[in-house]
């Protein structure tokens, strides 16, 4: 092939790509001046992405700023007016004091909820325009892309923390039925019991005081956890599920975490919780945090003798 006809295939091509992302972008909806209908630019919601799926719940500025290769002084103004907002908090490393450790708030992680939610429907939407076929061409032709450009492994043990949204309800029913049942052979009664703990927070939520959290990965629920107001000065821990193939990834820890974090913020002076002896995983979980072991009592429940437990944590 002759010198100008390679430059004019190569032009052709350039061009072609330009073509594309001018139509994706217009897709995806990025030129708009804020994205996805929330208040928040595409760098400030990538910003928000990256700090909801840091694994360790923590990131520094030199860890965010290598993720999205962004100028740390504009960086650092994104962060500044996160905080500002009530978005971030900072707090000092205990390995090293020149190091700031950046976290998203409860408001934090509802903003990012709020952008993942539409993103996820939009895309959704998008999709269901496609049939069955043409949606498995468009994700394969997106991976190419991917492997061609030099995209990174998917690390599947990244996962984020969301508050819930339509639908995550009747799946934290479902889950609980059908693990409980496979796990430990406890009868319908234990999911009627879900049910009715997950009636009674979507009919009296005080979002104020009470809080649910998703764990999410890969577009599917991998684990959720309630705290609820039992009375002014105590919150109760309830319905903390991990999925068989997610754990190990410290994701129960994570979510139990979260739940003192927010009632400390929140006012409560203790936090309650009622288990079982056989729950061998969440009773590590909860004496790795701090909670203590205040009742036990034997039961038979869910078609099993077993032996209840009250554990309670100190705030």
């Amino acid at each position: 092939m002759a010198p100008r006809e390679r430059r004019a295939r190569v032009e052709q091509r350039v061009e072609a790509v330009r073509r594309f992302n001018r139509f994706y972008t217009k897709q995806i909806g990025v030129l708009q001046e804020h994205l996805l209908r929330s208040p928040y630019s595409l760098t400030e919601a990538r910003v928000l992405y990256e700090l909801a799926h840091h694994e360790q719940a923590t990131a520094t500025a030199t860890d965010l700023g290598a993720a999205l290769g962004l100028d740390a002084g504009y960086l650092s103004r994104i962060l500044s007016s996160f905080q500002k907002q009530g978005l971030l908090e900072r707090k000092t490393s205990e390995t090293d004091g020149r190091r700031s450790l950046l976290r998203l708030t409860p408001r934090g992680r509802n903003a990012f909820g709020k952008i993942d939610a539409a993103s996820h429907n939009d895309v959704g939407a998008m999709l269901r325009n496609l049939p069955p076929d043409a949606q498995s061409r468009l994700v394969a032709a997106m991976h190419t892309i991917e492997a061609l450009l030099g995209a990174p492994p998917d690390q599947r043990a990244r996962y984020f923390l969301r508050p819930h949204r339509a639908g995550d309800m009747g799946w934290v029913v479902q889950r609980h039925g059908v693990l409980y049942a496979q796990e430990y052979g406890w009868d319908e009664q234990f999911e009627a019991l879900v049910a009715e703990i997950v009636a009674k927070f979507m009919r009296q939520h005080d979002p104020k005081r009470e809080r649910c959290w998703i764990a999410e990965q890969d577009g599917e629920n991998i684990g959720s956890v309630f705290l609820v107001k039992k009375s002014e000065g105590v919150a109760q821990l309830r319905l903390l599920l991990v999925e068989p193939q997610a754990r190990g990834l410290g994701i129960g820890t994570r979510l139990v975490n979260e739940c003192g974090r927010f009632a400390r913020q929140a006012g409560y002076r203790k936090i309650t919780l009622w288990t079982n002896s056989v729950l061998h995983a969440a009773r590590k979980i909860y004496e790795k945090v701090g909670y203590r072991l205040v009742l036990e009592e034997p039961h038979h429940s869910f078609g099993a003798d077993l032996i209840g437990q009250t554990w309670e944590l100190e705030l």
